[in-house]
């Protein structure tokens, strides 16, 4: 506001040029004097004159505003450093809820950058790393190889959905044993790939009496509604559903099923900016949305 005033000589052209009008253009000066302590400027022959503080506060400004401009082509050239094609995967389809947001805030946030879900790499995202069909995996289990990278992202666990006419609604907790006779939907096979039966079920050597994919959350859930069986998923996997009230959350085993999810990458690849900002932004994200 100042530096438009001092060069263009009067409010008139000022506030044109500041898309103001001229009453808000001199109240905001008015308002700023009282700030300041000082008067800015002085009219003189219908011509606006900076008084002597004035010209060393238009100096200072002056500074300020070149170091921002310096500092902003800096950031477009950092920003342009950011640049390149990233393939995703996951161990499990049900990863895959929530991810299309997160790619729409990347995509204004980095333009440059773009985002491919490798849905066929879903199940075996590792050995796709290490093939390079894929760049970046979603894990719950860390990866014992030199080549690779994790970065621990968020925690989340594991609950047991089940219909309160079902006789487990009354139990506190389930056990491994509870599911003998229990009708398990899954989103997908391998068995391996579903948490409740590898870091549950598994262990204990349970194999439930019916096991079912269905790969549709929603669908999954009216089936648990219908008493046809139970479904055991993290709470955000249900967030953005109508939950029925005939239906409620338990806990697997006493201290529950909890996990950790990493995002793995090739250790080539840590040093490219554009890995690093999806990493990060995906962190931030996901840490704050679980």
């Amino acid at each position: 506001m100042i530096k438009s005033i001092a060069e263009e000589g009067s409010i008139a052209n000022s506030a044109e040029k500041l898309f103001l009008t001229q009453s808000a253009l001199s109240h905001q000066l008015r308002e700023l004097e009282l700030q300041l302590g000082f008067k800015v400027f002085l009219r003189s022959r219908n011509k606006w004159i900076l008084t002597e503080e004035g010209k060393e506060l238009y100096k200072l400004g002056n500074d300020v505003l070149e170091k921002i401009k310096v500092g902003f082509e800096q950031i477009e050239q950092i920003k342009s450093g950011s640049k390149g094609n990233i393939k995703l995967s996951t161990e499990c389809y049900s990863f895959y809820q929530g991810i299309s947001g997160f790619i729409q805030k990347m995509g204004v946030l980095y333009p440059e950058i773009t985002i491919d879900i490798i849905l066929e790499a879903t199940h075996q995202p590792i050995p796709k790393i290490l093939s390079k069909e894929i760049d970046i995996a979603i894990v719950t289990q860390k990866p014992d190889h030199k080549d690779l990278e994790e970065v621990e992202v968020y925690n989340d666990e594991i609950f047991a959905i089940v219909n309160k006419e079902n006789i487990l609604s009354r139990k506190e907790f389930l056990s491994a044993d509870d599911f003998k006779n229990e009708h398990l939907i899954i989103h997908s096979f391998p068995l391996e790939t579903v948490s409740v039966y590898n870091n549950f079920l598994k262990p204990n050597k349970i194999i439930p009496k019916k096991i079912s994919a269905v790969p549709l959350t929603e669908v999954a859930l009216e089936m648990v509604e219908a008493n046809m069986g139970l479904i055991c998923v993290p709470i955000w996997a249900v967030n953005s559903f109508k939950i029925s009230e005939e239906l409620t959350f338990k806990k697997l085993g006493s201290n529950g099923v909890k996990r950790i999810h990493y995002i793995v990458f090739r250790k080539e690849d840590k040093l490219k900016k554009y890995i690093n900002d999806f990493i990060s932004n995906f962190e931030d994200h996901f840490s704050k949305s679980k």
